[in-house]
């Protein structure tokens, strides 16, 4: 990196972290000794825009000369099969064994408090806490806001704040931040997708990382026991060509009984949406993922004509215009049920405001 000129640009109108964010930011990392405690904190059931920002962020911190830096995420404490390989996994500690009182806390693609769980005292405790996100639907939780909903990833983000810290753009940072780019850009296929992410992503690869390693261990690769599982979960998928208003729903849900009879771990079904969403007579596509009896981890996208975000914020998640989540309760007709309705006030809503 060569300067904040390497970051991706910003326009005033983009609601982004503006100079005096920036500024602040840095001054928060800056004002901390050597032997400062750093604790960085990413979401629940992390993906690779999550975990990988966070570590790339760690690697920086720590060329930056900081010893004391922990990385964690609520939840069970193992990653992903895909991202297993990933630089920095030696930062990483259970949430139970994460300073309860550290200097400075840095959080990593969490739109809202809820989705760092039982971390979120942290918060109240740190001495600083800087928040690192690329969602619209971002509460403004913490002290400190880097938050730029026009950011094709938390790794944009990152990457500006490391160049603005001087930190020299190494391999393994390179790769962290080149996961998370490429998982949250569906492998540089979504919207935004802009010219600023291609030279983003020719950063990374100057550094001398393997693209078709990495795009073959996080996109791939799964265990023939998920492709017998996915058979089973499309099967049961539904099209509804006359839901929102016309412009069509497919859904489908996976149950902890799937994963049992398939031997597999949770993480496989992350990738099930992109089979689903490529239905042509759909604009919006869903994913119920069962996590608890009466518990389900929702994803849904849309194609462009709906905004999900929208549907998902008011069900009580967050995310963007085309990608979106929440927690749904009940059985899935019932979360099915609650989605119908909320993309009929969505586009309700949308008429109104002309």
């Amino acid at each position: 990196m060569t300067g904040s000129g390497s970051a991706l640009a910003q326009s005033p109108a983009d609601a982004g972290p503006d100079a005096a964010d920036w500024a602040a930011a840095v001054a928060a990392v800056r004002a901390l000794s050597p032997d400062a405690r750093v604790l960085l904190i990413c979401h629940v059931n992390p993906d690779g825009d999550a975990l990988g920002s966070m570590l790339g962020c760690a690697l920086g911190l720590r060329t930056l000369g900081f010893r004391q830096l922990q990385a964690t995420f609520p939840g069970p404490p193992g990653v992903a099969e895909p991202f297993a390989a990933l630089p920095g996994l030696d930062l990483l500690v259970p949430a139970a064994d994460a300073w309860t009182d550290p200097d400075l806390v840095l959080c990593f693609d969490a739109a809202s408090v809820s989705r760092i769980g039982d971390l979120a005292d942290r918060l109240d405790r740190a001495g600083e806490v800087v928040v690192l996100d690329h969602h619209a639907s971002n509460t403004r939780f913490g002290r400190i806001h880097l938050v730029d909903p026009l950011a094709a990833a938390t790794s944009v983000v990152v990457e500006g704040l490391l160049d603005r810290l001087d930190v020299p753009l190494d391999r393994e940072i390179a790769e962290c931040l080149y996961v998370a780019l490429t998982t949250d850009t569906g492998s540089f296929r979504f919207a935004m997708t802009t010219p600023a992410v291609h030279e983003m992503a020719a950063r990374m690869l100057a550094t001398g990382i393997r693209p078709e390693e990495i795009s073959r261990r996080v996109f791939d690769t799964r265990p023939f026991g998920a492709v017998r599982l996915y058979g089973d979960v499309l099967g049961r998928a539904v099209l509804e060509p006359a839901a929102a208003a016309g412009h069509g729903l497919v859904w489908t849900y996976a149950t902890l009984d799937d994963l049992a009879r398939h031997q597999q771990p949770a993480y496989v079904l992350e990738a099930l949406i992109d089979s689903v969403r490529c239905t042509a007579e759909a604009d919006v596509s869903c994913v119920l993922k069962q996590v608890a009896a009466a518990e389900w981890a929702v994803s849904m996208r849309s194609k462009g004509a709906l905004d999900v975000s929208r549907v998902a914020v008011a069900l009580g998640g967050g995310g963007h215009r085309l990608a979106a989540g929440f927690t749904g309760r009940g059985g899935p007709a019932e979360v099915i049920g609650a989605i119908r309705a909320e993309l009929e006030r969505a586009l309700t809503g949308s008429e109104d405001r002309g």
